[in-house]
């Protein structure tokens, strides 16, 4: 069947209530019943939650064959808890035909991926895999089909019971001995657990591992002592130094810091440009970069940001020191600066996931929020995003908040080079649609940039203010005729992975690698 984005899902996919995507708002208004979680009652006194091991809080939570585990990627490329746990699961205690539910994957869980080729883990939920899970992903490695979720589908998930965890296990900076946890005060510090939050709420049973134990109450607390189970103490839950990475950082690069201030003059032209305004960038260097820029239309024009979300660097934790941010809603931290600086700063506060960005709520932040700012590995002259797979097809990517933010902000500016290497990052069709081009409005590239035509009030804004722009066919047509016009890929049949709308419906499918021949 054919979605609303033009992709052709398979029937055979749309069984069990599932649907096609339907368009950005079709599923407004829809009501959704919660799940719960099961629960064990504790009546009587209890000194701790603590267990000695993780193989014992297992053993004590009836780890079995199919079960359903989940983690969180604060620490991402630093974590060690998932391996560490998922060792134990396969290696000691035999548990097969696993089930994962993390919040990402990456470099870090690269230790899943021997399990996946051994077929031990047989399906993966996530927001975003990366590394060799991705590549096993790709060639047909894992026995049932990935889903990817946005931030903000993954609680939604969870809530309406299209997810069930069996076991979470949440690795915290601290923790006492009832499981009263924080991402802080510890010598592994992530900053915010906004991730893990949800997964202490909906699993049936909850296990916090720290390296840090500290005295009872542990308040406040991010993971409360009434959601946890057992209380694991091991050497060391991550390396919080391997949290900020490559992409999530300040750029140098004078075509980045051209396109970002062609950003910052765009969000000073449009209406929404008022004191008490509300903003988001991703964690990439040009969109990043924005932030500099913004600095100076905010003090031109006398107005302060009222609040700042979703994943937080230090760019926006410098813009709230000079007294130009209200408010900072932290749902994960990019770098050791936001850390320390969600730790000090009262003004600096931790949301969930779900807070943060679940369609499934009654209205999650990034519903009031009037500037998104986000890159892009590829998009195409509908304004469709693909941030999932690379330009050979491979999974290497996540939606994270992408989707939950363009579709709910009132402006998503993709800023992006025409050309990476010898890849053209605009093109005629994404290799997959991570974000639906109604949800996308300006494209700012290094050779121009390109709004909306359903954004005619935009387009009259970036007239008046005389900010140059084209059609985003003629910025496709530029970066072909700089690289070339790509040889499509090839696939074969089977669907390796299900890309979801932020509302639970199937965006795209993502299908097998065809090996690469050298006869062609």
């Amino acid at each position: 069947m054919i979605n609303a984005v033009g992709r052709d899902i398979p029937d055979y996919l749309l069984t069990d209530g599932r649907e096609v995507y339907q368009g950005r708002f079709a599923k407004d208004g829809q009501v959704i019943k919660r799940d719960s979680p099961a629960c064990v009652v504790r009546e009587k006194p209890t000194a701790d939650k603590l267990v000695g091991t993780i193989r014992e809080a297992c053993e004590k939570c009836g780890v079995h064959d199919g079960m359903t585990i989940s983690f969180h990627s604060e620490f991402r490329n630093g974590d060690y808890t998932a391996s560490q746990v998922v060792k134990v699961l396969v290696e000691e205690l035999g548990v097969r035909d696993l089930r994962v539910a993390a919040t990402s994957l990456g470099d870090a869980h690269d230790l899943l991926a021997d399990y996946i080729e051994q077929g031990i883990i047989t399906h993966i939920e996530s927001s975003g895999v990366r590394g060799r899970i991705g590549e096993a992903i790709s060639h047909g490695k894992l026995k049932e089909p990935a889903i990817i979720r946005s931030h903000g589908g993954r609680p939604r998930a969870m809530m309406a019971g299209e997810v069930h965890v069996d076991v979470a296990f949440l690795a915290a900076a601290t923790s006492d001995k009832a499981g009263n946890a924080s991402g802080t005060g510890g010598k592994s510090n992530c900053g915010s657990l906004g991730f893990a939050i949800p997964d202490s709420q909906y699993a049936d049973k909850v296990v916090v591992i720290t390296d840090c134990l500290v005295d009872f109450p542990n308040v406040p607390a991010s993971i409360k002592c009434e959601d946890v189970d057992y209380v694991v103490v091991v050497d060391q839950i991550g390396d919080p130094r391997r949290i900020a990475s490559k992409e999530a950082r300040f750029t140098q690069d004078p075509r980045e810091l051209m396109m970002a201030e062609r950003a910052a003059d765009i969000i000073a032209a449009l209406p929404y440009f008022t004191d008490g305004f509300s903003f988001q960038t991703g964690a990439g260097g040009p969109s990043l970069a924005v932030n500099r820029f913004l600095e100076s239309h905010m003090r031109e024009k006398g107005i302060k940001m009222g609040f700042a979300l979703g994943g937080v660097t230090g760019a926006i934790c410098n813009l709230m020191d000079k007294g130009l941010v209200g408010k900072i809603l932290d749902t994960q931290d990019f770098d050791l600066t936001a850390i320390k600086h969600l730790e000090e700063n009262p003004n600096h506060v931790e949301m969930s996931q779900s807070e943060y960005a679940n369609p499934g709520s009654k209205g999650a932040y990034v519903n009031y929020l009037d500037y998104m700012v986000l890159s892009a590995l590829e998009i195409d002259t509908k304004f469709n995003v693909n941030v999932i797979t690379g330009s050979d097809g491979v999974v290497r990517g996540a939606p994270g908040g992408h989707p939950d933010t363009a579709a709910s902000s009132k402006c998503c500016i993709i800023v992006t080079p025409l050309v990476r290497g010898r890849m053209a990052t605009v093109c005629k069709d994404v290799t997959t649609v991570t974000t639906p081009g109604e949800c996308v409005d300006v494209l700012v590239t290094d050779y121009g940039t390109a709004v909306n035509p359903a954004r005619q009030d935009i387009i009259d804004c970036l007239d008046a203010a005389g900010i140059p722009h084209v059609s985003i066919e003629s910025l496709q047509e530029r970066a072909y005729a700089i690289v070339g016009e790509p040889d499509p890929l090839e696939w074969e049949d089977r669907v390796v992975a299900i890309v979801e709308a932020r509302d639970g419906t199937i965006l795209d499918v993502i299908r097998q690698i065809k090996p690469y021949s050298l006869d062609k």
